[in-house]
């Protein structure tokens, strides 16, 4: 992928300052191309404060609001201890597989926090061929992917439990596996569950889809 940053001026400088300081090399957009194991998804943040109805009702999101991170366009902020800087993010090359770590957990000084938030996403036909630039689209004749594997992590940080939903290629069939207990799973259960990790393949112009989702 391709990664493009630029350094922020501190946010409590004056304007002047901040407007100087962009004239700067320093603060100058740089881009370098780097290879990824998998990719990280940001969910948007939770409500800090709920009331008695908003309890009962759970976030969600499309899985292409938050895949938008890679278009080449979406800027997000990152904060280190003392700079500030803005990245975006875009896709040079797709593999035969791709993985999705959804980023439920987040870590302060005091506690781990676990956003509850459902991602909406097809089972199969995910085409990400938007994601690259468009001088390398051409190069890709296969952007399709469907799911086949996604691992749920359920309850509380600290004392929660994994399940993992695998697909049998013989059968188009779904399974959940939770330690020693294997069960038949319907395809649209998948999708309403916290989805921690998932594992795509890429389809194949001969490839007939079995899944039948």
């Amino acid at each position: 992928m391709r990664i493009f940053t630029k350094k922020l001026p501190h946010p409590d400088l004056p304007a002047e300052e901040k407007a100087q300081l962009l004239q700067n090399s320093e603060y100058q957009e740089r881009m370098v191309e780097s290879t990824f194991l998998y990719l990280t998804l940001d969910l948007p943040t939770s409500p800090l404060y709920k009331d008695e109805k908003e309890q009962l009702i759970i976030p969600q999101v499309p899985l292409f609001s938050i895949l938008a991170k890679f278009n080449g366009s979406t800027e997000k902020e990152y904060k280190t201890y003392k700079e500030n800087f803005l990245k975006r993010f875009q896709l040079t090359r797709l593999p035969p597989y791709l993985i999705f770590c959804i980023k439920r957990f987040t870590k302060n000084n005091f506690f781990v926090e676990k956003n509850p938030t459902i991602v909406n996403f097809p089972i199969t036909n995910v085409d990400l061929r938007e994601y690259l630039s468009e001088e390398v689209q051409a190069a890709h004749a296969h952007t399709t992917y469907d799911l086949i594997a996604n691992i749920v992590h359920d309850g509380k940080p600290s004392e929660g439990s994994y399940r993992i939903h695998v697909l049998h290629h013989g059968t188009g069939k779904w399974y959940e596996l939770q330690d020693l207990q294997v069960t038949d799973i319907l395809p649209q259960m998948i999708t309403l569950s916290e989805a921690y990790i998932q594992i795509w393949k890429r389809r194949e112009e001969d490839e007939t889809n079995q899944q039948g989702a």
